[in-house]
C-alpha cells in the first residue's frame, strides 16, 4: 500500500498504547499523516461528532484521503504495512504474526493496559484494583519471556507488527506495577532501537 501522496488522519490519545502502535508503524514507514489528539479521559471520544466517525466510542481511528474511516488498532496497522518488510512474506510466519496479534488484544492488553489505566490515570489505589489483574499480567509477562529465549524478535529474524502490537503496551509496564522479565525488558530496548523511540 501507497500513501505517499496521500491525507492520513491519525484519531488518537498518546496516552494509549494501541494508538501508538498507529504512529510507531506510521513513522517506521515514513507514511505523512496529521494527528488529532483525542482525550480518553476528557470523553473526547463520546461527542456526536466523533462517535459519527467512530460509533464504538474508540481511538485510534484513521481516516484515509477518500475520507473512507478504520478503527481498531491492528487492523489499521495491518492495512497501513501491507507489503512493506513489517509483514512477513512467508505464509506460516504470516500466520504466526497473527497469532500473536490476536493474543496481544485477547490475552495480554486486557490485563496490562487495563491495570496499568487503573493505577497510572485513574490513581486508584491497590484496594479498587481487580486483584487478579496483577498475577494475570505476570503470567503474560513470563509467557513472552519464555517465548523469547533463543530469539529477537516474536517471529523470524527480524522486527513485525507482532513486536509492535506487543511493545506498545508492555514498555509501559511498570506504570502498572510490573516487573519486566530479563528477556522482555531487553526485546523492549530492542524493538524501541528498531523505532527509533525514546526508551519508556
Amino acid at each position: 500500500m501507497s500513501l505517499d501522496n496521500a491525507t492520513l488522519t491519525i484519531y488518537g490519545d498518546s496516552i494509549s498504547g494501541n494508538c501508538l502502535k498507529v504512529k510507531f508503524v506510521a513513522d517506521w514507514l515514513g507514511l505523512p499523516y496529521d494527528w488529532v489528539e483525542v482525550g480518553v479521559l476528557n470523553r473526547e471520544t463520546r461527542t456526536p461528532e466523533f462517535l459519527a466517525m467512530n460509533p464504538a466510542g474508540q481511538v485510534p481511528v484513521a481516516r484515509f484521503a477518500d475520507n473512507r474511516v478504520l478503527a481498531q488498532s491492528n487492523a489499521i496497522i495491518l492495512h497501513l504495512a501491507e507489503n512493506s518488510a513489517l509483514v512477513p512474506r512467508d505464509p506460516f510466519d504470516r500466520a504466526l504474526m497473527f497469532q500473536w496479534l490476536f493474543w496481544e488484544q485477547y490475552s495480554h492488553e486486557p490485563v496490562i493496559a487495563v491495570r496499568r489505566f487503573h493505577k497510572h490515570y485513574l490513581k486508584k489505589p491497590e484496594a479498587e484494583i481487580d486483584p487478579g489483574l496483577l498475577p494475570r499480567g505476570e503470567a503474560v509477562l513470563a509467557q513472552m519471556d519464555a517465548h523469547l529465549a533463543g530469539r529477537d524478535y516474536f517471529v523470524g529474524a527480524r522486527m513485525t507488527l507482532a513486536d509492535i502490537a506487543l511493545v506498545a503496551y508492555t514498555r509501559l509496564a511498570h506504570q502498572g506495577g510490573f516487573t519486566l522479565p530479563p528477556r522482555v525488558a531487553d526485546w523492549v530496548r530492542r524493538i524501541e532501537t528498531d523505532l527509533k523511540i525514546e526508551h519508556a
